[in-house]
């Protein structure tokens, strides 16, 4: 029996990396020593050609793992049995359109398709290639062959390639693989179906060409959710303020709306479409009565601002809530942290509240205290990294 280490709240893994030849193999590095460095046992495959970008002895120094390459001469005489019964998860990063096409037909010529054929558990798939190679009808035909078999597809990024041409079929940040790695190795895509809208950052209420009004959410919560809710499975809207961190490109919907008018504009336009709509987003409950054309020149004199109440976007969603939806909604407070999240539960006829002290704000770690409309004396507590915490609030969301 495999014993699996506990970090965090984390339990840890054994990854097996499948390097296929790709310009994108030397991206395979930095993703082994991000695995180990997260405390996961990391054993690598490369192909004969992913041989010729990079070597094994560097993932054999970053990870302190096996490495292996060729079944005829690799010390174990059944590496491909032994290394699939040992993998938790496989991730074949980068994968070509020749490892998917061998993959799809079960084809199994070298070490790393005999594995995969080996292997009875879903598999991870990046695929990395040329626009017009990934966009092939043969590409798409054996992606979808892999997706209705149960592995998972984390889909390329559009933009510039290294073979010239701009496109569909960059090799994804590594650290949304990692996230990848993480959710499917726990969650699978369990939210199939499901329609999210999320809203997420800070808002920003114009004082004049140059200045404004805002606060210090950094987003980072919210796109933990967005991130978490679409690796499960789930179509997600993201209508977002003020960012400090990436979005994930993979989302169904990415929409900026910097004021609170426009969120709510966006928002609301949106609601009847949505089985749960989360509100994450750090919003302003006042903005500038009037705001100044130009900039405002620096006097001596006191500056003057008078301030009115936003919408509060929140209620009307409340208000005008289809039957079934559920509505989350986020706390921030500096004191009396439960009694306030509680009221505003109360308050905005909420299925459910997130709530936390302000001190955790734009952090790595979080802890928020979730209280459901209908258990209200029985609080939960979830800390940790966001991307960890995210998940959990999910799996809050889907008790309701």
């Amino acid at each position: 029996m495999k014993e699996k280490k506990e970090e965090k709240g984390k339990t840890m893994s054994n990854i097996l990396l499948c390097v296929s030849g790709g310009i994108a193999a030397y991206k395979a590095i930095d993703l082994a020593s991000r695995l180990s460095q997260g405390g996961h046992t990391v054993k690598t495959i490369l192909s004969a050609n992913a041989q010729r970008f990079v070597s094994q002895l560097s993932f054999a120094a970053i990870t302190a793992q096996s490495t292996h390459s060729d079944m005829f001469t690799d010390p174990d005489p059944i590496a491909h049995i032994h290394l699939a019964d040992w993998a938790d998860l496989v991730v074949i990063a980068p994968a070509t359109a020749n490892i998917m096409a061998k993959a799809a037909c079960g084809i199994a010529d070298d070490l790393i398709s005999t594995t995969l054929l080996a292997h009875t558990k879903p598999k991870l798939w990046v695929p990395a290639m040329n626009v017009n190679m990934y966009n092939s009808p043969a590409t798409q035909a054996n992606l979808h062959t892999l997706k209705d078999r149960g592995d998972y597809i984390l889909e390329p990024v559009s933009g510039h390639l290294a073979c010239g041409y701009s496109g569909k079929g960059k090799y994804p940040p590594n650290e949304e693989v990692v996230a990848a790695i993480n959710c499917y190795l726990h969650y699978g895509r369990n939210l199939e179906g499901i329609r999210v809208l999320v809203t997420a950052g800070a808002t920003e209420e114009p004082i004049d060409a140059m200045r404004k009004i805002t606060n210090n959410s950094s987003g980072k919560m919210g796109l933990s959710l967005c991130r978490a809710l679409a690796l499960r499975g789930a179509k997600v809207s993201l209508i977002h303020g003020s960012m400090k961190y990436p979005i994930p490109y993979y989302l169904d919907e990415i929409v900026s709306a910097p004021t609170v008018q426009e969120m709510h504009t966006e928002v609301t336009k949106r609601q009847n479409d949505q089985d749960w709509i989360i509100k994450c987003a750090a919003v302003s409950d006042y903005r500038p009565a009037q705001a100044f054309e130009g900039k405002l020149k620096k006097s001596s004199e006191v500056l003057n601002l008078e301030l009115e109440p936003t919408q509060d976007i929140l209620a009307f969603l409340s208000e005008h809530k289809p039957a079934g939806q559920k509505l989350i909604g986020f706390a921030a407070q500096s004191d009396d942290l439960i009694p306030n999240a509680k009221a505003k539960l109360q308050k905005k006829n909420l299925d459910m509240i997130c709530a936390n002290y302000l001190s955790t704000s734009g952090k790595v770690d979080t802890a928020i205290t979730i209280i459901k409309a209908i258990d209200q004396e029985n609080p939960i507590q979830l800390d940790g990294p966001k991307e960890l915490v995210a998940h959990k609030i999910i799996d809050q969301i889907k008790e309701l």
